[in-house]
C-alpha cells in the first residue's frame, strides 16, 4: 500500500474496520494545497494509465477540494471554461496541430 499521501476522509475508518491502526495527522493550509496538487497528479496519472472513468471521478473530487480551498465553486470554474471555449474553441473538431511554418 502507498502511504504518506492525502487520502479521502473515510479511509482511516476503513483501515480500522480491517483491524489495522492508521497513523494520521491533519494538514495545515499550505500542506493541504501541496497535497491536493500531488493528489491531482496521482489521479490524472491513474486515469491515463487505466482509462477508467472512475479515475476521472477522483480527479473531479480533487478539483472540488481545490476550488473550496480557493473559496470558489464549480459555477465559477464553469464560467471560466465557457469564456475560454468562446475565445479559443473546444475540442470537438479533433484538430491536431502538426507544426507551424
Amino acid at each position: 500500500m502507498d502511504y504518506g499521501k492525502l487520502v479521502r476522509d473515510k479511509i482511516p475508518e476503513i483501515i480500522e474496520e480491517n483491524g489495522e491502526e492508521p497513523i494520521v495527522r491533519v494538514l495545515d493550509d499550505e500542506e493541504y494545497v501541496e497535497a491536493l496538487n500531488l493528489k491531482l497528479e496521482e489521479e490524472v496519472g491513474e486515469y491515463l494509465e487505466s482509462g477508467d472513468v472512475e479515475e476521472l471521478a477522483d480527479v473531479l473530487e480533487v478539483i472540488y477540494a481545490l476550488l473550496e480551498v480557493e473559496d470558489m465553486d464549480m459555477v465559477y470554474l464553469e464560467k471560466i471554461r465557457k469564456e475560454k471555449r468562446e475565445e479559443r474553441g473546444g475540442f470537438e473538431e479533433r484538430i491536431y496541430l502538426e507544426d507551424v511554418e
